[in-house]
């Protein structure tokens, strides 16, 4: 959701203790790096690319006042080809039915939930993205390329109601709405305050508070073969869903959605301390994963503040890679500057990373951006060890899983090129440099050390050779 400003407590960013190896020695830096002549790796997927965490990349298709003068979902249609030779998995759509605001609503002003781009109401018949052909289109060529679709759901309140007589303000209050849909009428009583409490874990902008505890909402959003839980799984054909504002209601209800009808699901837990994002998920029966705001502050403060020591921060990713989704921005929060160097961070690490789509499309070398998912895709597997933490550098080995290699992902915070001694899992293997900054093969010793090096206020990412 649009959040206008949050004042959320941000997680206390502790003083990290430099660490040092035995087997990771110094060397001088030294100002003129070797010539960048590898050959950036990319390689195309047609049909293995594998949803969820494990493997997966997400794209989140949309980002703020996306353009309503053409169809939206037209235009996510035309890149689904390119988003699964570039090694995407999935995509997460902005609320695809009818908002308060008509065509001009990015869809968090939920009006009528089975509404998409239909009926004539609130001032248009399509919605901001589209109308209800494209969107089949779209979402039916999406899983032609095995691409699954992520429907935005908006379940904490509701907008666009009529006024009526409310008996428990005392007032009238626009809490009626009967949509042209004929699906999920609501009034007074499924809206906070009500007979069963005056509120529940949050508000959101001033808008009618819907009420979990009703049976008529938890009917329609969830609980009987009517729901919208069902409808957008078994006619829409959505494979999993993002819950916004899940500070606004109970981890119950995106626990019952997903048992209703199952897929993927992730929170908008806007949240920066680690320990509550476990919580949260933990409050879901583990069915929902969620955004890793605990690394998205970690990861501004450590590559904006040049200070790489808070990539040791407390991250979900670091608690419960796969709970996490992390993310560099999306379309409520921009705030990373050094967002090339964020996304090798996420695509090198534990979680399911989510790339915007503004970044990809628009902002950033998008043949840089491929190469580092298809580092994620190919490279990236098993658990985690810190070789080097400095304020200017810092070096993760991921171990390998399957028939991911594993890497070693080394991010140089200097203004020189720098090298480091590091162990690595491939003793007597031959290694290289992965997103073409380094032309050096390099022999691993027996006991697993090697050399390698990374260039300045840039990353560098090694594995085996043979991919």
């Amino acid at each position: 959701m649009k959040k206008p400003f949050y004042m959320f407590t941000r997680i206390t960013l502790l003083l990290a203790l430099v660490l040092t190896f035995s087997q990771c020695k110094k060397a001088a830096k030294t100002e003129n790096g070797p010539a960048a002549n590898g050959v950036i790796k990319n390689k195309t997927f047609t049909s293995d690319a594998t949803p969820g965490p494990g493997g997966g990349v997400m794209m989140q298709a949309f980002y703020w006042n996306t353009p309503n003068t053409s169809s939206w979902w037209q235009n996510v249609n035309s890149k689904i080809a390119a988003w699964d030779a570039a090694g995407i998995s999935a995509i997460w759509l902005p609320p695809s039915t009818k908002g308060q605001s008509g065509g001009s609503s990015m869809g968090y002003d939920p009006y009528d939930y089975f509404d998409f781009g239909t009926y004539n109401q609130m001032g248009s018949v399509t919605t901001r993205f589209g109308n209800l052909t494209d969107l089949n289109t779209l979402i039916s060529n999406a899983h032609t390329h095995n691409i699954q679709v992520y429907a935005d759901m908006v379940l904490n309140h509701c907008s666009g109601g009529t006024l009526q007589a409310n008996p428990y303000t005392g007032t009238n209050t626009y809490t009626l709405f009967t949509p042209l849909s004929g699906q999920f009428n609501r009034s007074y009583s499924d809206f906070h305050p009500n007979n069963i409490h005056a509120s529940d874990e949050g508000s959101f902008g001033g808008f009618p508070d819907l009420c979990h505890a009703q049976a008529n909402v938890s009917n329609w959003i969830y609980n009987a073969s009517y729901s919208m839980s069902r409808y957008y799984k078994n006619t829409m054909h959505y494979d999993g869903w993002r819950f916004d504002y899940v500070l606004g209601y109970g981890a119950w209800v995106v626990q019952n959605y997903v048992n209703s009808v199952g897929g993927f699901a992730v929170g908008e837990d806007w949240d920066g301390n680690a320990a509550n994002l476990q919580n949260w998920v933990n409050a879901t029966g583990g069915t929902s994963s969620a955004f890793d705001f605990a690394c998205f502050y970690a990861m501004h403060s450590a590559f904006d503040s040049n200070d790489l020591t808070h990539l040791n921060d407390d991250m979900l990713l670091k608690r419960n890679g796969s709970k996490a989704v992390t993310f560099v921005s999306n379309h409520d929060t921009d705030i990373i500057g050094n967002k090339l160097s964020a996304y090798a961070y996420i695509m090198c690490e534990e979680g399911y990373p989510c790339v915007f789509y503004n970044d990809y499309e628009t902002w950033l070398d998008k043949g840089k951006m491929n190469n580092l998912i298809w580092i994620h895709r190919t490279l990236s597997g098993g658990t985690t060890t810190n070789l080097w933490s400095a304020s200017d550098q810092y070096i993760d080995r991921r171990n390998g899983y399957g028939a991911a290699p594993g890497l070693i992902v080394y991010f140089n915070g200097t203004d020189y090129w720098q090298q480091q001694w590091v162990t690595s899992n491939w003793a007597n293997r031959q290694i290289k440099e992965y997103t073409g900054v380094s032309s050096w093969i390099q022999t691993v010793a027996a006991d697993g050390r090697v050399l390698i090096q990374a260039p300045p206020h840039a990353y560098s990412i090694w594995s085996v050779t043979g991919y």
